[in-house]
């Protein structure tokens, strides 16, 4: 009888192991992704506190240019197939 109820203890240390292992491997990962966001979050900043980073931001989204400057949109090439639009 002691046996058993030893054996049932030691099977439900095992499952809470193996249960937080599993948490604990999920949450290393969301680390892990958290971690890489970040770096890129930080290289965007430094790249856009430089003048000369942020100009083509501020063309692409801002569609904004100085003096002298104008955007030229580009389309794709027509389709040499005669069948497709």
């Amino acid at each position: 009888m002691v046996f058993t109820l030893v054996g049932i203890q030691f099977a439900r240390v095992i499952e809470q192991n193996v249960a937080l292992a599993r948490e604990l491997s999920s949450t290393q990962h969301d680390i892990a992704r958290l971690e890489a966001h970040r770096t890129w979050q930080r290289r965007q900043l430094r790249r856009l506190e430089d003048p000369d980073g942020a100009i083509p931001e501020i063309h692409e989204r801002l569609r904004l240019v100085r003096k002298n400057e104008a955007l030229i949109f580009v389309s794709p090439a027509p389709s040499a197939d005669p069948a497709s639009p």
